[in-house]
């Protein structure tokens, strides 16, 4: 009788978890849905104030959330989907800072413009059929460690409608036995900007329209001996790094038959010595070969980066400032804000309830005058 009395307790909690585990399902396929819209408005004591008055916006409802756009640049309700700001026939200019160390080879590297490349960068054939056009002499490069700026050149004249711009960084290598070991050079902050600023009724300064920076530009290095005589630069989101090949000759470490790396009993690779190295890796001992001529080559490559379109900008979405933002915040009944330039502004409101599936959205719009 007690068994048959367990059996039965055990059947009646597996059904009652079944039934559990079916409404939760139920409830995830169900859509929850927002009949109404956000009771929401919002009102002035009056349509025209003074710059550097402090706005009063009287705000009633129950939204979850609510947005505010003053209608100022980069603030406006009608970019909120994406501002695009035509620039053709404005003109662009560049500018970057560099430095350089190491070495002795002199007259390394040059700056090449073009506005026919086709985008291959499969080898430095295929760069060299455009039309490069070198802008060196308009710019002052490092001489030593410490980053110089190049000065803002325009590079206005390179451009044809419809095409991008493309920029090149061209580095030299001579065989360094004759010449000295090359350099190291560095550029960072690689700018291209309109010449054409976004006026700025939010502020003092007009917005400067940036087309292109270090990170965007995206530069490849496009490599003459990649695998026989690899250059040694590197790419990375704030610097270009550009350094030539490895100048080979019969006293460097790795053609020594008793370096560490060629012994595979080598402490450096035992994890229980205070010797190992993680990093180092086995290798077999390859003597030098005197006659091999990428020991030594005249070698060139270039950074070339992407094209940059000149004619057009696209800045994103405007954005706006949030006043309320969500369910659980506390009912908001005064917003402030204060203009800070004269001009006629078309502030919005944006308020809405949200759940998982719905939003439901109420716009409100008041025009402004702000004066003197």
């Amino acid at each position: 009788m007690v068994k048959q009395l367990k059996f039965n307790d055990n059947m009646k909690l597996k059904y009652y978890v079944l039934l559990v585990a079916l409404f939760i399902m139920a409830s995830c396929n169900d859509e929850i849905v927002i009949l109404d819209n956000p009771d929401f408005d919002v009102t002035t004591d009056s349509l025209t104030y003074k710059v550097g008055d402090a706005v009063a916006f009287h705000i009633t409802g129950n939204a979850h959330i609510i947005s505010f756009y003053s209608g100022e640049t980069l603030k406006d309700y009608e970019y909120h989907g994406g501002r695009v700001i035509d620039l053709t026939g404005s003109g662009a200019t560049i500018s970057f800072k560099s430095s350089v160390q190491y070495g002795t080879q002199e007259n390394q590297v040059s700056v090449l413009a073009s506005n026919n490349f086709n985008g291959d960068y499969s080898s430095l054939s295929a760069v060299k059929e455009a039309t490069w056009t070198d802008i060196t002499s308009t710019l002052i490069l490092g001489t030593n460690a410490t980053l110089v700026s190049s000065g803002t050149v325009d590079i206005s004249d390179l451009a044809i409608p419809g095409k991008p711009v493309y920029i090149a960084i061209k580095y030299m290598t001579k065989p360094q036995a004759e010449n000295g070991l090359v350099k190291q050079w560095f550029i960072q902050e690689f700018t291209i900007n309109s010449k054409k600023n976004l006026e700025n009724n939010a502020g003092t300064s007009p917005i400067t329209l940036t087309l292109a920076n270090q990170n965007s530009m995206g530069f490849q290095i496009v490599d003459e001996n990649a695998e026989n005589a690899p250059a040694r630069s590197v790419v990375t989101t704030n610097q270009l790094t550009l350094f030539g090949n490895e100048y080979l000759h019969e006293g460097l470490e790795i053609y020594n038959p008793d370096n560490p790396i060629y012994d595979p009993n080598s402490p450096i690779f035992d994890p229980k010595s205070d010797q190992f190295d993680p990093f180092a890796r086995p290798k077999a001992y390859v003597p030098f070969d005197p006659s091999s001529p990428f020991n030594d080559p005249i070698s060139e490559h270039w950074a070339v980066s992407g094209g940059i379109d000149i004619e057009k900008v696209n800045l994103g979405p405007d954005y706006s400032t949030p006043v309320k933002v969500g369910i659980a915040a506390a009912p908001v009944e005064l917003f402030e804000y204060t203009f800070k330039k004269a001009g006629t502004f078309d502030v919005v409101f944006v308020a809405s309830n949200n759940s998982i599936d719905t939003t439901k959205e109420v716009v409100k719009k008041i025009t402004l005058t702000i004066t003197e």
